[in-house]
C-alpha cells in the first residue's frame, strides 16, 4: 500500500508553521482536492475545477476543556501553506459520502452554523478510500472524546468501516519533547483507545451485541461461520413468524369481517356524501342564480335612478319659464323693464346653446322632444328679435326728431353752441346690453338697426354742422384781401394788408369742435353697434381737442362683453370694412359744411389756405385708429380742397406773371420781382406744421414761371436783352436775400438767379469790350486760330498778320486808349437803369479787359518777340487812374 499522506511529517510541520502563534496542536493533516457541487443535491464532480487544499485537525486546551477545530489551508504563490478557513467541530452535524462518485473518495462536511448560507458546501476528494476512512475515523474519535457526541453519518457502511479499522491499525507517530530532542514513539490503535464499537454504536446496543456474541462458542475470527449461522437463525425466525400467523386465522377472519362491515359503512357514507354533494351543488347553482338576478335588479335600479335624474335635468333644460316667455313674446321695452328683458335674453341665449351638440350629449340631439323644444326656442328668438328691432328703429328716429325740433339745441345768431350728445348717448346706453344680446341671438338683425341709427343721427350731425358753420362765418369779422398779387398794373394797393387771422382761427375752431365729436361718434357707434374692432381713439386723445371728462368716457358703454370673441384684440377685417361703410352712411354730407368754411376763407384771403392746410395736416396726423376711417377721409378731402383752392390762387398768380409778356418793350426791373418777395414773406408767416411742402411747390411754380417769362421778354429786344436780364436777376437776389438764408427752396432759386446774372454780365461786358477794341481782339483771334495748324515762327509771314500789319493795328487801336476806355464806361452806363449795379459792372469790365489784353500780350511775345507793345501793368495803371 502506498504511504498515506497522513504520515507525511513535512506536511505536519508545514501546517504547524502556518498556524504558529494560535496555541493549537495539529492532530492530523492530509492533502485533499476541493470542489463544488449543486446546492441541495449531489451534482457531477467538477474535477477540472478541483483546487489543492490541506485539511488539518487541531485541538486547543483551555483549562479543563478542549476545543477541536478543522482547518483548511491553501498554497500561496510560493508554495507555502497559509490558513484559508477555520471550522469548529462542535458545529459539525453531518458527514455525507457522495454517492455519485464511484470511487467513494468524495464527501462533504455539514456544519449547522452554515445552513443559512446560499453557497453549496465544499466537496472534499481524497486520493483513496484509506485516506478517506483514516480522516473520517479521526474526526469521529475527536467528536466522541472531546465533544461527547457523534455527527450523523450518511452514505457509508458502519460494519465495513469497523472491519477496515481492525485490518488497518497503522502506527501513529507522535512527538514528545525531551531534553535530547524530539523522539518518535509508536503506538497502536488500541493504545489510542480508538475502537469501532465505541465509536459507532451506543452503550445499549453494545451490551446487546455482547450478550448475543456470548451465546456463541466461537472466536471472533470465524466471521464467515458466524454470518452463516446468523442467516440460518434469521430464516428460522421468519418461518416461526409465518406459522404463528397461520395459527391466528380465526382472529384474522374476525378482523376481516370487522373490516368488511367498516367498508360497507364507508360505502354507505360515501353514497350519502354523494347525495349531499349533488344537493349542495344544486343549492349552490340556485344561490348563484339568485345572486345574478339580485345583481341585475340592483344594476337596473341604479340605472333607473340615473335615468330619472338625467331626464329631470333634460326636462329642466327643456322647460321655458313662464315669466321669460311672457317677456320675450309681449313684454315692454321701457327703461324700467330692461333688466327683465336682459335676463330673458340671457336665459334664451343659454337655452339655445344648451341644446347644441357641444353642450348637449349627441344622443339627445335627435330626440323629438329636443327638436320640438329647439324649434320653440327658435320661434321665441325670432319673435323677440323682430319686436326689439322694430322698437329700436322707432326709438332712434324719435330721439333724433325730438332733438332736431328743439331750436335752442343748435347755434343761433350771435351764439355759437357746441354740440352736446351726452344725453343722447346716455339714453342709447340703456339699450346697449340689449344690442349685445340681439347680436348673439341673430347677427343679421344688426344691419337694419345700424342703418336706422346712421340715417337718424346723420340728420342731427348735418344740422349741427350747418348751423355752426353759418354762425361761425357770420360772427367772424375780417376784411377781404385782394387776390391779385403779381399783376403789373395793380398799382401800390399792396402796400398794406389787413389781418385775416380770424379766418384761419374760425376754421381751426370748426375742426376743434367737430373732429373730436365725429371721432367720438364713430367710436361710440362701433361699440354701441357691437363691431369687433380695436379701440378707435388712440391713447392721449384727439390733438388740440379740449374734451371734458364726460366726453372722454363717452366710448365706455358700461357693459361687459357677452361673447368671448368680442374681447379679442385681433382685427376682424370683414367687420372693419362693414364699420367703414356704416360710418360713411353716418357722417356722409357733413363735409359740405367744412367745404363751405374753406371756400369762404379762400375768398377773404387766399394765403390763409397755407395755415388751414397746416391745421388740417395736424389733425390728420393725430387720427391713427383704423376704425375712424371716415374722419381721416374727411380730413384728407379737406386737405385736398384747401390744396385745390391754393392751387387756383397759384395758377392765377402765374397767369398774372405771364401777362407781362404782352406788354410793350419792357425796361428795368419787372414789377412782379419785388412783389414776389413780398408775397413770399407773407406766405412764410402763414406756414404751420406740414404746409411747408405746399408752399415750396408754390415757390417752384412761381419762380419757374417768373424766370421763363423773364427770358421771353428779354428775347423781344436782343440788343438790350443782357442788360434787362442782369438787372432783373440782381433785383431777384436783392429782394430774396434774407428769405433765401432760411428757406432751402428759395435758396436754390437764389443760386440759379445768381448764375444767370453772372452769365448775362459776362455777355454784356464782352460785347462792350469787343465794340471798342474790335480790331485788336480780332487780330488776336486770327493768331490763335493759326496756331492750331502752323508754328508761331511762320505766323508773321501769313497774309494780314505781318509785323507791319501788327504795328498798324496797334496804332489804330491803342493810340487813344484812354478815350476808348472812357467810351466803354459811358456805353456801360448808358442803358443801365439800376445805377447801384454800375460800380460792380465796371469792375467786372476792367478785369475782363485786362484778362483779354494779357492773353493778347502773351501771343505777341510768342509770335513777334522783337515787337514792343504797351505792357499789362501800364494798362492796369491806366484803368486804375480813370
Amino acid at each position: 500500500m502506498a504511504k498515506s499522506s497522513a504520515d507525511d511529517e513535512e506536511l505536519r510541520r508545514a501546517c504547524e508553521a502556518a498556524i504558529e502563534g494560535t496555541k493549537q496542536k495539529i492532530v492530523m493533516s492530509i492533502r485533499v482536492a476541493k470542489g463544488r457541487g449543486m446546492w441541495g443535491k449531489s451534482g457531477k464532480l467538477g474535477r477540472n475545477m478541483a483546487k489543492p487544499r490541506v485539511l488539518a485537525l487541531s485541538t486547543k486546551a483551555k483549562g479543563q476543556r478542549t476545543k477541536a477545530f478543522l482547518r483548511v489551508l491553501k498554497y500561496s504563490t510560493g508554495g507555502v501553506l497559509e490558513p484559508a478557513k477555520l471550522y469548529k467541530l462542535k458545529h459539525l452535524s453531518k458527514v455525507e459520502v457522495i454517492t455519485n462518485d464511484p470511487s467513494g473518495c468524495t464527501f462533504t462536511l455539514g456544519f449547522d452554523n452554515l445552513r443559512g448560507k446560499s453557497v453549496a458546501p465544499p466537496q472534499w476528494t481524497m486520493r483513496n478510500i484509506d485516506d478517506r476512512n483514516r480522516l473520517l475515523l479521526c474526526i469521529l474519535n475527536i467528536c466522541k472524546d472531546v465533544l461527547g457526541r457523534l455527527p450523523k453519518v450518511v452514505g457509508i457502511d458502519v460494519v465495513e468501516m469497523a472491519l477496515w479499522a481492525k485490518e488497518n491499525t497503522p502506527t501513529v507517530t507522535t512527538q514528545r519533547n525531551q531534553q535530547d530532542g524530539p523522539v518518535a514513539a509508536t503506538v497502536t490503535e488500541s493504545d489510542l483507545k480508538v475502537t469501532v464499537e465505541r465509536e459507532l454504536v451506543s452503550q445499549a446496543e453494545e451490551e446487546d451485541m455482547e450478550a448475543l456474541l456470548g451465546t456463541y462458542v466461537m472466536g471472533i475470527g470465524e466471521a464467515e461461520a458466524f454470518s452463516e449461522r446468523l442467516k440460518r437463525e434469521l430464516l428460522a425466525l421468519e418461518a416461526a413468524n409465518v406459522h404463528a400467523i397461520l395459527e391466528s386465522e380465526p382472529m384474522v377472519d374476525e378482523v376481516l369481517q370487522g373490516l368488511e362491515a367498516a367498508t360497507n359503512c364507508v360505502d354507505d357514507m360515501d353514497e350519502w356524501l354523494g347525495i349531499f354533494n349533488v344537493k349542495l351543488r344544486h343549492m349552490r347553482e340556485d344561490i348563484e342564480s339568485i345572486e345574478t338576478r339580485n345583481n341585475k335588479l340592483e344594476m337596473q335600479s341604479v340605472n333607473n335612478k340615473s335615468l330619472i335624474e338625467e331626464l329631470d335635468r333634460l326636462l329642466e333644460r327643456l322647460r321655458v319659464p313662464s315669466e321669460y316667455a311672457a317677456c320675450l313674446t309681449g313684454g315692454s321695452f321701457d327703461e324700467a323693464r330692461m333688466l327683465q328683458n336682459v335676463e330673458a335674453c340671457e336665459w334664451l341665449t343659454g337655452a339655445l346653446r344648451g341644446l347644441e351638440v357641444p353642450n348637449l350629449d349627441p344622443i339627445y340631439a335627435n330626440m323629438r322632444a329636443v327638436r320640438e323644444k329647439r324649434a320653440e326656442l327658435e320661434k321665441l328668438k325670432t319673435t323677440f328679435v323682430r319686436r326689439a328691432s322694430e322698437f329700436l328703429r322707432n326709438y332712434f328716429a324719435s330721439l333724433v326728431d325730438f332733438m332736431i325740433s328743439d331750436k335752442s339745441y343748435f347755434s343761433q345768431r350771435g351764439q355759437l353752441k357746441r354740440p352736446d350728445h351726452a344725453d343722447l348717448r346716455y339714453k342709447c346706453r340703456t339699450y346697449a346690453r340689449l344690442l349685445q344680446h340681439l347680436k348673439s341671438l341673430d347677427k343679421k338683425c344688426l344691419g337694419t338697426l345700424r342703418k336706422a341709427y346712421c340715417s337718424s343721427l346723420n340728420l342731427l350731425l348735418r344740422r349741427e354742422a350747418r348751423e355752426f358753420a353759418n354762425e361761425l362765418r357770420a360772427s367772424t369779422k375780417a376784411s377781404r384781401n385782394p387776390s391779385v398779387w403779381l399783376e403789373g398794373s395793380s398799382g401800390s394797393g399792396h402796400s398794406g394788408h389787413s389781418d385775416t387771422s380770424p379766418v384761419s382761427d374760425a376754421y381751426a375752431k370748426m375742426l376743434t369742435i367737430f373732429i373730436p365729436l365725429l371721432v367720438d361718434e364713430s367710436s361710440f357707434f362701433a361699440h354701441f353697434m357691437c363691431f369687433e374692432v380695436p379701440t378707435l381713439v388712440p391713447p392721449g386723445g384727439v390733438p388740440n381737442g379740449n374734451r371734458s371728462d364726460d366726453d372722454a368716457n363717452d366710448d365706455d358703454l358700461g357693459i361687459m362683453d357677452i361673447d368671448e370673441n368680442d374681447s379679442k384684440a385681433d382685427k376682424n377685417s370683414a367687420d372693419l370694412a362693414t364699420l367703414n361703410e356704416a360710418l360713411q352712411e353716418l357722417l356722409n354730407g357733413i363735409q359740405e359744411d367744412f367745404y363751405a368754411v374753406v371756400d369762404w376763407a379762400y375768398k377773404i384771403d387766399p394765403l390763409r389756405c397755407i395755415s388751414m392746410h397746416g391745421i388740417t395736416e395736424r389733425y390728420l396726423s393725430g387720427q391713427k385708429a383704423d376704425a375712424a376711417g371716415f374722419v381721416r377721409l374727411l380730413l384728407g378731402d379737406l386737405e385736398s380742397r384747401i390744396s385745390m383752392q391754393f392751387g387756383r390762387f397759384v395758377d392765377e398768380a402765374c397767369h398774372q406773371i405771364e401777362r407781362n409778356e404782352r406788354n410793350v418793350r419792357q425796361m428795368g426791373v419787372l414789377s412782379y420781382i419785388p412783389r414776389f418777395a413780398t408775397l413770399a414773406t407773407r406766405m412764410e408767416q402763414y406756414i404751420q406744421g406740414q404746409s411747408r411742402d405746399l408752399v415750396d411747390q408754390a415757390y417752384t411754380k412761381f419762380v419757374s414761371i417768373m424766370f421763363v417769362t423773364l427770358e421771353k421778354i428779354a428775347q423781344t429786344d436782343p440788343k438790350y436783352a443782357d442788360i434787362f436780364l442782369l438787372e432783373n436777376y440782381a433785383a431777384f437776389q436783392n429782394s430774396l436775400y434774407d428769405l433765401a438764408n432760411v428757406v432751402p427752396t428759395l435758396a436754390k432759386f437764389y443760386h440759379q438767379a445768381s448764375e444767370a446774372y453772372e452769365q448775362a454780365c459776362t455777355r454784356h461786358i464782352s460785347m462792350i469790350i469787343y465794340y471798342q477794341f474790335e480790331r485788336l481782339f480780332q487780330f488776336a483771334r486770327k493768331i490763335e486760330d493759326l496756331m492750331y495748324t502752323i508754328t508761331p515762327e511762320e505766323i508773321p509771314f501769313q497774309l494780314g498778320l505781318s509785323k507791319m500789319d501788327l504795328r498798324k493795328m496797334l496804332k489804330s487801336s491803342l493810340s487813344g486808349v484812354d478815350k476808348s476806355i472812357a467810351a466803354m464806361y459811358k456805353k456801360l452806363q448808358k442803358n443801365l437803369t439800376s445805377e447801384e449795379l454800375l460800380p460792380s459792372l465796371w469792375d467786372k469790365c476792367k478785369k475782363e479787359f485786362l484778362d483779354k489784353y494779357d492773353s493778347f500780350a502773351q501771343l505777341v511775345a510768342k509770335v513777334y518777340p522783337n515787337e514792343t507793345i504797351p505792357s499789362v501793368a501800364e494798362m492796369r495803371d491806366l484803368l486804375a487812374s480813370m
